[in-house]
């Protein structure tokens, strides 16, 4: 199916070529270059500061590169950013949201907003409380919901023009564990309907749990692409020993590591020896008591960022 310009469905949702955008000696974002394919779930992934977020603003026009190119669904940005606009929806990290209103008339604005046809409004907005989890709440004001119900409003309310393409900026930034598993099945139930989710994120469990495709953005650069599985498989192996004890064992057990051609993370009084299914039977034995684990998605970032999980 032609996408609003025109173009087959099968080319990418969002391509980004050496894109640059700085703040004064602050480059934001350099040389990213970014490929995201139409009907998946996209993490971008990286500490607080990696650029995610000025990227998110360079795809919604609220920003402009320095240079570089961007098209989102075959359209070039910023020049055409109002027809993108109305093809997909963003949910930024942070919203005000008119608390007086009911969730039904949050939507029901957003309805008009985005130009869904008259006829066709009270359909959208039942579709998108149905989406939130809030058909039960519809006359009930935002100011009476959680935090975590807010956020899902934010989110029912960009989804109510049927968008192709969804952008999330830290969708579950300072919200609870229960609610963040809430708006994962939110989000999953999205990427399983077809639509195209872009979703920056620092939580490894999130984007480990709901990306198809996963790119680990660091000072503003992709260093690593690939699923979750690839990303694991290259970078840090099958599994991993955790060694604990003192700042001289873990010196001792480092070194050891690393003359063996082993990666390493270090946190507090433990190491993380990597790749540890190609540790050769003598490190092991010098080590003494360890305990194994499989190696997890973490290990790529901590290994690739050298950024502990907050």
């Amino acid at each position: 199916m032609p996408g609003p310009s025109g173009t087959n469905s099968t080319e990418p949702a969002i391509r980004l070529t050496d894109v640059r955008k700085s703040f004064g000696d602050i480059a934001a974002v350099d040389g990213l270059s970014l490929t995201v394919p139409t009907g998946v779930c996209f993490g971008l992934l990286g500490p607080n500061g990696a650029g995610k977020s000025t990227t998110m603003r360079l795809l919604t026009g609220q920003g402009i590169a320095d240079s570089g190119s961007i098209e989102i669904l075959g359209l070039p940005i910023p020049q055409e950013s109002k027809r993108a606009r109305a093809a997909m929806g963003v949910v930024p990290q942070q919203e005000w949201v008119e608390e007086d209103l009911t969730c039904a008339q949050t939507i029901h604005v957003w309805a008009t907003l985005l130009r869904v046809p008259r006829p066709d409004r009270e359909a959208a907005v039942a579709r998108g409380l149905e989406i939130a989890g809030l058909a039960d709440r519809a006359n009930d004001k935002v100011k009476t919901l959680s935090g975590g119900m807010k956020r899902r409003i934010l989110i029912a309310r960009s989804l109510v023009h049927d968008p192709q393409l969804v952008l999330l900026d830290e969708p579950t930034v300072g919200l609870d564990p229960q609610v963040r598993q809430e708006l994962w099945g939110l989000i999953d139930r999205l990427r399983n309907s077809g639509v195209t989710v872009l979703m920056s994120t620092h939580y490894i469990e999130e984007a480990e749990r709901l990306s198809d495709v996963v790119a680990v953005m660091r000072e503003g650069k992709v260093v690593a692409q690939g699923t979750p599985a690839q990303l694991r498989s290259k970078h840090v192996g099958e599994s991993a020993l955790e060694v604990f004890g003192s700042p001289e064992r873990l010196d001792a057990a480092q070194s050891g590591a690393q003359a063996a051609g082993l990666p390493t993370r270090r946190s507090g009084l433990s190491l993380s020896i990597l790749r540890a299914e190609s540790a050769p039977a003598a490190l092991t034995e010098d080590l003494g008591d360890t305990m194994g684990r499989a190696a997890n998605l973490e290990d790529v970032f901590v290994l690739l960022t050298g950024d502990e999980i907050e």
